[in-house]
């Protein structure tokens, strides 16, 4: 992939004018009845010839990686290093639509073609004291891919673009070796060519990439059937300033502490990551999926707690509280609007949360889990509305960030943060977290979802829409996410999939512990005693 085109694709998540999501005439108008008269902003394409400063790569430095990965692979104009210089969070976009770029930009990109590649590449980067920052999908949210120096005179962005290899299939114990840069629809399709899956469909997945899911501990959409991101690593490959490291060798082991687990949620902060071992399943024969209303918060969080500890949950088990079904009840299309509220009220249903359920699998394993699903949906007062709302979140489930896309340009501030918290203090949390953004936002919409459960407690994930500060865009969003933080922590844990990277560093400690912190710095002084890896994230 040429760099004009990875340029386009990673300033904003819409590839271009085709990919674009509209905003309906009728959705802006509810979105303005709402939260209020909103002034359109700049246009999603900023200017790419925005000044930012020469590399300061040294020449010694420069000769030396592409000895490594050929001159050809070592990229110093300014629409590349520009494409690599942030992830895609609400502040990062907000940035990049300004005439000029105020954020770190690396001195150069660098695309090795494999592991030994990416070896040889650290081993320069120590030579020359070169800060390296990893880059697959550049989907971050919360700084983790941002160019940090860390005290270091140059740092590149090591783009692992060209790890988009299928390495190996073990069909005997379903295990499947990806190298780090295959991007998510990309591993699915060389799996299903062996007639497997690795079912892990995050709402990054047409962009982020397997190293990327690796490092940041992703959570896919079917995790309750599927399993998180680290459930289905068996093995991993880094390179890491002190060699090459290898980790996983058996289905179990008691050989001392799982190390696979550190280095699974490093942020490219103890190691690159190159290759990942994955457990992986056939691919299912069926799909389903449908929805279910709930009258009220309380009721759908009863619910889905009686789904998990009953072991009867969907794949996909997702619940929106009310103001995110009002939400998708104003702005879904393709939702009967006026003739569901009717069927709803005359069930007793007023103030609707939607559940989303999804079953894969065999048509018998379907069949027998859903009607399990259903007996106790039913008995919690759940109103079947059928696979329509199932299949049009289905197929709508990645046009979040396109969508995002449109509102930026209308004049909307619209950004998302998660947590997770045990069942006894979910609804505390939730209100919390609510209370903290209106009280610093003011006039806005607070959205939130249960989108992962466990049998101990779930995850909530909020979306937030308010009309832009177009006099301290940037401001607006960090008061904001420090109140929501600070009502996070203690409660519940500050990222259940986003990761730490800048954004959630400060309030680590008060997680992991002081202590814990140190352990992590232990780790990395071993691994990387010159704070060369991915410089002021994590830790």
């Amino acid at each position: 992939m040429n760099a004009l085109i990875d340029h386009r694709l990673r300033r904003s998540w819409t590839a271009d004018a085709a990919d674009a999501a509209q905003l309906p005439v009728r959705a802006a108008r509810w979105l303005d009845q709402r939260i209020g008269p909103v002034t359109p902003g700049a246009a999603s394409a900023a200017d790419v010839s925005a000044e930012i400063p020469s590399p300061k790569l040294s020449n010694s430095a420069t000769e030396a990686l592409a000895k490594v990965v050929g001159t050809e692979n070592v990229l110093v104009d300014a629409p590349a290093r520009l494409a690599r210089a942030t992830g895609l969070s609400y502040l990062d976009l907000v940035r990049r639509r300004s005439p000029r770029a105020e954020f770190p930009v690396p001195d150069a990109v660098v695309l090795p073609a494999g592991p030994d590649e990416v070896q040889a590449v650290l081993d320069v980067c120590v030579e020359h004291d070169v800060g390296v920052v990893p880059f697959g999908g550049g989907t971050s949210v919360v700084g983790g891919v941002a160019a940090l120096r860390g005290g270091k005179t140059a740092v590149i962005a090591l783009d692992l673009v060209r790890l988009d290899a299928l390495v190996s299939v073990d069909a005997e114990s379903r295990i499947a070796v990806l190298q780090a840069g295959v991007r998510g629809p990309e591993a699915e399709r060389l799996l299903g060519e062996h007639g497997l899956t690795l079912g892990h469909i995050p709402q990054s997945y047409e962009r982020a990439t397997i190293g990327g899911f690796a490092a940041t501990r992703s959570a896919g959409q079917a995790s309750s059937g599927y399993g998180r991101f680290e459930d289905m690593v068996t093995g991993v490959r880094l390179a890491t300033p002190r060699g090459e490291w290898k980790l996983g060798v058996a289905p179990a082991s008691a050989a001392g502490p799982d190390l696979r687990q550190l280095a699974i949620g490093s942020e490219g902060t103890l190691g690159v990551i190159t290759e990942v071992a994955l457990r992986v399943r056939p691919v299912p024969p069926v799909r389903h999926y449908e929805g279910y209303a709930l009258p009220g918060w309380a009721a759908g969080v009863a619910a889905v707690r009686d789904l998990a500890q009953h072991h009867a949950l969907a794949d996909v088990t997702r619940l929106s509280d009310v103001d995110e079904t009002e939400v998708s009840l104003a702005l879904n299309a393709g939702l009967k609007t006026a003739a569901l509220r009717r069927y709803l009220a005359a069930r007793g249903v007023r103030r609707p949360c939607f559940l989303i359920v999804g079953w894969e699998g065999t048509a018998h394993d379907v069949a027998l889990r859903r009607r399990e699903t259903a007996r106790r949906l039913k008995a919690a007062g759940a109103v079947r509305v059928g696979k329509a709302l199932g299949e049009s979140w289905r197929h709508g489930r990645f046009a979040g960030p396109r969508q995002r896309d449109a509102l930026l340009d209308r004049g909307v501030c619209v950004e998302t943060l998660e947590t997770a918290a045990y069942w006894s203090n979910v609804d505390e949390l939730r209100d919390d977290v609510r209370a903290a953004l209106t009280a610093s936002l003011g006039r806005s919409i607070v959205m939130c979802h249960i989108s992962h459960a466990y049998e101990t407690g779930a995850s909530l994930y909020f979306t937030v829409l308010t009309a832009r500060d177009e006099t301290d865009p940037i401001g607006q969003w960090q008061r904001a996410k420090a109140a929501a933080c600070e009502a996070i922590a203690g409660t519940g844990t500050i990222s259940h999939h986003h990761a730490v990277g800048v954004d959630h560093a400060p309030y680590l400690s008060a997680e992991i512990g002081a202590l814990g912190v140190e352990v992590l710095r232990a780790v990395k002084s071993t691994v990387d005693p010159t704070g060369i890896l991915n410089p002021g994230k994590l830790v």
